[in-house]
């Protein structure tokens, strides 16, 4: 669209003088879609942009605190959504759940990506130009230049303008500038030196090594996956889906992506203090020693997996997290028939490795068994008959627990915690509170259940590892990434952008007179320091005392015929 504007334009109503009216047609350019996707990119690409979408994205990610992540425990986010139903659901469709792969989310991080790559590719390629370009022109008033010195090299050292700006050119060359000399032709020769290029690339790599990070962070989440296993002494770990505990894959993970692997524990060792005040019994040092196989064919290796010392196979890096007791159990169903043999994980409760114990038996006949209680490594009773445990260390390992029958709800496809027995539905057996009485064994004892239900033996004890498994292909890509970053803003914030110019002329006296100036693109603070550092270099060049200052009578300029030239 366009528009008309009249303007009138009228003389001072004098006498004799006619009005004169002018119209001036000024015609605004039409904004049409081509000119308004210009625009959008322009403000997509600017540095402000990008640093709005940065503080968006950091705004963007606290929901994924507040709020359980489906990704991370899809069971909880199912219980939280029952417990809130009012506003469960609501947070459910805005996709605040899955935080770091909704919709909104990925908007914010694709801006971001291609607003950081909008910024860098023009400034990059105007840098590359800028570094090939020759220096600035010499200011014909080099004496405006917030840095600026003069020299005079006397006549009987024999030295010409032009041979002094050549000194002064290799000088210059090196302190590390960039140096075009200009012979001009004539009696005042000069020269323009540039430095500090490094302070604009740093930039560069800064600002790349953001979208590098980016990207690997993306690449992680897309192909990456983590899990947790459980694994007691004697048990093998095979890197396959059914291998996991619970299995957290990213979202273009692939089953194929899993290398066979395999991770034996051998035997884990705990060392206890036994010597400081107050910290006695205390854990101080765990070790598991594993068998490892890259793949099934390959050899076997033993390796030692500790705190904060994972080992690395396929990929994948292997943590330490969790230890504990895994009582080896023997139940038989009412026919006697082994129902159940192997050690159950207990799950650390308290202090001294007190565990609570849940077993159950979906296998035994007549009627599907269930067992509740806990676990003491040194087990110790209180005048009031209350259990606990004394010591971390198995000397004295009890197993204490109450007998329920019944359906455990294993049969319909529901999943259940392996850690907690709902007993609702169930008929208890033995319990404190009955005639029966409560279970209580050690290592090498059964139990005869009431009402021919079958019995249960404390085999013996064993250790057990809990173990985080995660794999990142970009982790290792952010971290060099993220240096880069580091080492582009250190580049950014210490190295100064400077440019230098000297002329020269020769007096009719004989003597060379020398003018030099400096001059910082942005804020230096040290830029006084390398004027003087210049003079010296100088000074020391042609044999001058840098302290003497300058003939302040003495033009700068080659004298004319008619008296000193002056700067035009």
């Amino acid at each position: 669209m366009s528009e008309r504007v009249n303007v009138k334009k009228k003389s001072a109503p004098d006498a004799g003088t006619k009005v004169l009216e002018a119209k001036v047609d000024a015609a605004l350019p039409a904004l049409g879609p081509k000119e308004m996707l210009r625009w959008a990119w322009t403000q997509l690409t600017s540095m402000r942009t990008a640093l709005f979408l940065l503080l968006l994205l950091a705004v963007a990610a606290v929901p994924g605190s507040l709020f359980p992540q489906r990704p991370a425990n899809p069971a909880v986010v199912t219980q939280y959504i029952k417990d809130n139903p009012d506003y469960g659901r609501l947070l459910d469709s805005l996709q605040l759940y899955d935080v770091y792969s909704s919709a909104w989310f990925s908007a914010i991080y694709l801006l971001l990506f291609i607003s950081l790559i909008g910024c860098v590719v023009p400034r990059a390629i105007a840098h590359y130009k800028a570094m090939h370009s020759q220096p600035p022109r010499t200011p014909q008033r080099l004496s405006r230049l917030p840095e600026y010195g003069t020299l005079v090299i006397p006549a009987r050292a024999g030295i010409p303008a032009s041979d002094a700006i050549h000194g002064a050119a290799r000088l210059l060359k090196k302190r590390g500038y960039r140096v075009e000399v200009r012979d001009d032709g004539g009696a005042r020769p000069s020269l323009g030196a540039e430095r500090g290029f490094l302070k604009e690339v740093g930039n560069l790599v800064f600002h790349t090594s953001l979208i590098g990070v980016l990207v690997s962070v993306a690449v992680g989440g897309l192909f990456g996956y983590s899990g947790q296993r459980i694994l007691v002494e004697g048990d093998t770990f095979v890197n396959t889906l059914v291998g996991y505990d619970q299995f957290n894959p990213g979202t273009n993970f692939q089953s194929s992506h899993l290398q066979p692997y395999s991770v034996q524990l051998d035997k884990f060792d705990i060392t206890f203090d036994r010597e400081s005040e107050g910290k006695f019994g205390q854990p101080i040092d765990f070790s598991a020693a594993v068998t490892t196989k890259e793949n099934p064919d390959a050899p076997a290796r033993q390796e030692t997996l500790k705190v904060n010392d994972p080992i690395t196979l396929g990929g994948t890096s292997i943590y330490l997290t969790g230890n504990g007791y895994a009582p080896v159990v023997t139940i038989r169903d009412g026919a006697g028939n082994v129902a159940m043999q192997g050690p159950v994980v207990a799950k650390l409760q308290g202090d001294n490795y007190y565990s609570s114990v849940v077993i159950k038996v979906p296998d035994a006949k007549p009627d599907q068994l269930g067992f509740a209680g806990f676990f003491l490594p040194t087990a110790f009773v209180t005048d009031e008959g209350v259990s606990f445990s004394g010591d971390p260390e198995l000397f004295n390992p009890q197993l204490t627990l109450n007998s329920y029958y019944g359906d455990l709800g294993l049969d319909e496809g529901s999943p259940q915690n392996v850690f907690e027995l709902d007993v609702q539905d169930l008929t208890p057996l033995n319990a404190r509170n009955l005639e029966a009485g409560g279970i209580t064994l050690a290592p090498g004892s059964s139990y005869t259940l009431p009402d021919g239900k079958g019995t249960i033996s404390f085999d013996g004890v064993k250790r057990y590892i809990g173990v985080d498994i995660h794999h990142n292909p970009g982790q290792l890509y952010a971290l060099i990434f993220a240096l880069l970053a580091v080492a582009g803003l250190i580049l950014s914030l210490y190295v100064n952008r400077r440019r230098v110019w000297v002329r020269t002329g020769t007096h009719e006296d004989g003597r060379t007179m020398v003018e030099y100036g400096l001059l910082a693109r942005g804020e230096d603070h040290r830029l006084a320091g390398e004027a003087a550092a210049l003079r010296k270099l100088l000074a020391s060049e042609w044999q001058l005392s840098q302290d003497e200052p300058a003939d302040a009578s003495s033009p700068t300029t080659p004298a004319g015929p008619s008296g000193p030239e002056k700067d035009q």
